[in-house]
């Protein structure tokens, strides 16, 4: 640079660095979702070697397989730290749980959580607890619960989410809560980042923007798919699939979905929750199991709980077998905004550079208050 320039200087690649790098071990902070059948060893030892932190997504890789992905991510990334989702349905739950203590895993996700003698079980072990929620009211119940670090979703993100945006929901949550706070819902640049920094969070949280990447292992077919949808308004919210609201890009199934009577629903949704059953090897009196307890906890929870076990088959038809026209495709409203498919490492690259210039641009405004 000249150093007789006036020009503000762009910050370096460490002015984007906040507390929660240092508590996730990564260099950015930028976390990589847990999405089912996307985000396996491959995508998050790229996100990883790029830079941010990744989840795999424990729920929808078998239990015989999931300690060889461990193991993969730590060979891939030279033993970088990475994180574990899972939900506590899942028949292999505890399972989960024991590896991420035993591999030492960095953090665990989830939705509805394990129990208070889980958690410190966890946390004893120096494992974060990083739930994603969609309510203030659920993120204080998390943080009481043990989790120490909280994802807020956004109404624009994609699959089950809620109705708040979150430029309203992040800033009440910040306001609220003493631990740290993950922005997700509606970022997939450096702008984004900047943003979410200013409202007091520490990081934010992407999916779709993974998903839609070459590193990603969904297949062209459905990549093509969402690559095609423009409009941010026609990714909508629909409550056709379990009566709670999710947000993806509608299809062919959808519409079928639509025109369907609510017997068909009831009877499509059964048979693919057997399929489900039948993958997972989940016995019978598990399933019965994990209904009854979603029923005494909240009985509004329950459509929601059938559908996890589910949704998996949906969604495997568009992000494995890509066949997108026949199955789901959950995606934030950013999908219409993203128009071409970047690696991780040129992704992330491209976000920290933009949030420098972002930063460098704001200075002067800084100096002249």
């Amino acid at each position: 640079m000249n150093p007789n320039s006036t020009a503000t200087p762009i910050p370096t690649p460490q002015a984007i660095r906040t507390p929660l790098c240092d508590l996730l071990g990564c260099r950015y902070p930028i976390v990589q979702t847990a999405m089912g059948w996307v985000a396996g060893s491959s995508l998050v030892a790229a996100t990883t070697n790029a830079g941010g932190f990744g989840f795999l997504a424990g729920a929808t890789i078998a239990a015989d397989r999931i300690e060889a992905e461990i193991l993969r991510v730590k060979e891939l990334t030279g033993g970088k730290p990475f994180g574990l989702n899972f939900h506590m349905f899942q028949p292999n739950a505890q399972q989960l749980l024991d590896l991420a203590v035993k591999h030492r895993l960095r953090a665990v996700s989830y939705g509805r959580g394990p129990d208070k003698k889980t958690m410190a079980r966890l946390r004893d072990a120096g494992i974060h607890c990083m739930p994603t929620v969609g309510a203030l009211k659920h993120a204080q119940k998390a943080i009481e619960m043990g989790a120490n670090i909280i994802t807020i979703q956004g109404g624009e993100g994609g699959g089950h989410t809620g109705s708040v945006p979150t430029t309203v929901l992040l800033p009440q949550v910040v306001d609220a809560v003493n631990v740290p706070v993950v922005a997700a819902g509606g970022f997939y640049d450096g702008r984004g980042l900047v943003a979410a920094l200013a409202y007091g969070a520490q990081g934010i949280a992407m999916g779709t923007r993974f998903l839609m990447t070459r590193d990603s292992g969904v297949p062209d077919a459905t990549l093509q798919r969402y690559l095609a949808t423009r409009d941010a308004e026609k990714i909508q919210i629909s409550y056709l699939v379990d009566g709670m609201p999710q947000r993806m890009i509608p299809n062919e199934y959808m519409a079928m979905l639509e025109k369907a009577s609510a017997f068909k629903r009831l009877r499509i949704a059964l048979s693919l929750a057997l399929q489900w059953k039948a993958q997972t090897g989940m016995t019978l009196g598990h399933a019965f199991g994990v209904v009854w307890q979603a029923m005494r906890e909240d009985s509004a929870s329950v459509a929601q709980t059938v559908m996890a076990a589910n949704a998996p088959m949906l969604l495997q038809r568009s992000m494995v077998e890509g066949r997108p026209s026949e199955g789901v495709m959950s995606a934030g409203q950013v999908a219409a905004l993203i128009g071409r498919l970047d690696s991780c490492e040129e992704l992330i690259g491209a976000m920290v550079a933009q949030a420098g210039e972002r930063i460098a641009a704001l200075q002067p405004l800084g100096a002249a208050a």
